[in-house]
């Protein structure tokens, strides 16, 4: 008899919002409760995962199913690129044994997750993977909704930009849009600051970090945040 071979299984990114594990959807608890394995990510060997934290008391029996994939925070693309590297065929090497697995993201998947480099990379290197998305909550709509801050309503534009784009972009997506959402704020908010400052739109922007976590904060008052070190997970809303 020749060898028995498998079907390729399925690969899940599953989004399990910003923080409160309340906030995972029902689809995303099922399949979480259903895979024989969960793949989260940690920057270090050392760290915690924030995504494993979420699910860890939901999901029966997630830890033994669960499988580290480091995937660092730097701007080293090179380096990032042999991460995503180990990580895809971590996750392809399962697959391949015939069995789905699920990669949990904080967030959404395709909203700014690193579940994105982890897909694409399995993409082109086995185009033949089969991939199912389950959105989460967006640290976004969760901020938003703790600050009970409407992102949008009737014509209103929305941007959701990074902090780290030029002046320029910074100000171009404050003339045009209702709202601007800015992400990774923490290496620059003092330049942020200034702009909104410059264009009278200081008093109109909020900040909140690690929402719907116990460390969760919302600032009125972005005066007070003026040279401190902020958190890496933590966004500004400015609200025209």
């Amino acid at each position: 008899m020749g060898e028995r071979i498998f079907e390729i299984g399925r690969l899940y990114g599953i989004g399990v919002g910003p923080g409160d594990p309340e906030l995972l959807t029902l689809k995303a608890r099922r399949i979480l409760a259903g895979v024989p394995a969960i793949f989260v990510p940690k920057k270090s060997e050392d760290d915690s995962s924030i995504a494993e934290s979420i699910i860890i008391d939901l999901i029966p029996d997630a830890g033994r199913r669960i499988t580290a994939i480091i995937l660092p925070m730097h701007r080293d693309t090179q380096k990032l690129r042999e991460h995503w590297q180990q990580a895809a065929e971590t996750i392809w090497s399962h697959l391949t044994q015939g069995k789905d697995g699920a990669f949990v993201n904080v967030g959404d998947p395709l909203f700014y997750g690193t579940f994105i480099h982890v897909m694409k990379t399995l993409q082109t290197n086995h185009p033949e993977i089969k991939i199912e998305v389950i959105p989460g909550v967006s640290s976004v709509n969760a901020a938003a909704a703790r600050a009970v801050v409407p992102l949008a309503s009737d014509d209103d534009n929305v941007a959701v930009i990074s902090g780290s784009q030029s002046d320029e972009k910074i100000r171009n997506a404050l003339d045009n849009f209702d709202t601007v959402v800015f992400m990774k704020v923490n290496a620059a908010f003092n330049r942020l600051y200034g702009i909104l400052e410059e264009m009278k739109l200081k008093d109109r922007s909020i900040y909140i970090r690690r929402c719907t976590t116990p460390a969760e904060e919302i600032v009125w008052d972005i005066d007070s945040l003026k040279g401190k070190k902020l958190d890496y997970f933590s966004l500004l809303i400015v609200r025209k």
